[in-house]
């Protein structure tokens, strides 16, 4: 004889993917009041530039993908 098995338990569900949505910057227009800065003008066509706020040091990192990373 088997052991009874519970495998409500661990079900397993399986949902159709859902890609999500890629919404460029360009949809969103920047208010008037609002700076805006070039990332690459930032690392003057480097990769990375330094940011300070408050004595706190930031790096701010353009990765091979094009895509911003800031970290402390």
């Amino acid at each position: 004889m088997q052991p009874e098995r519970h495998t409500d338990r661990f079900a397993i569900r399986r949902e159709p993917l859902v890609r999500p949505t890629i919404v460029h910057a360009a949809s969103f227009p920047a208010p008037d009041d609002r700076p805006v800065h070039d990332a690459r003008a930032l690392t003057e066509g480097g990769r990375e530039a330094e940011i300070r706020l408050d004595g706190v040091r930031y790096v701010l990192r353009i990765t091979r993908q094009g895509k911003l990373i800031l970290t402390k």
